[in-house]
């Protein structure tokens, strides 16, 4: 099972995530997500459990407990959604050159 770990510290490492969910079972992986660009913690992880029971008691346990110095999120991680492409935003269209009101101002009388 693959659990969510949000509100981490920026000091807290995948290390640190396997030690702290290794008391609670066996650990296929563990990661924190870090910003490309900056390098820095995104704040939030992922710790992939084999027994899903034990990633439960891990849920359970973990949820709203503090560690590094802030309180954790944990829950069950949710399949990322499909990328499909959003419909556009209507966009507003200035009026310009072959407008037929340009010269009167929308045909607002003065």
């Amino acid at each position: 099972m693959n659990v969510f770990v949000a509100k981490l510290s920026p000091a807290t490492t995948g290390q640190d995530l396997e030690a702290l969910f290794g008391v609670y079972g066996e650990i296929v992986s563990a990661k924190v997500i870090f910003d490309k660009e900056t390098g820095n913690s995104k704040g939030y992880g992922f710790v992939e459990m084999k027994n899903d029971n034990e990633a439960l008691a891990a849920i359970e346990a973990l949820n709203e407990s503090e560690f590094d110095g802030k309180q954790i999120v944990v829950k069950e991680a949710k399949p990322r959604k499909d990328n499909t492409p959003r419909p556009q935003r209507k966009t507003f269209q200035r009026r310009g050159g072959d407008s037929p009101n340009r010269e009167n101002y929308g045909n607002r009388r003065y």
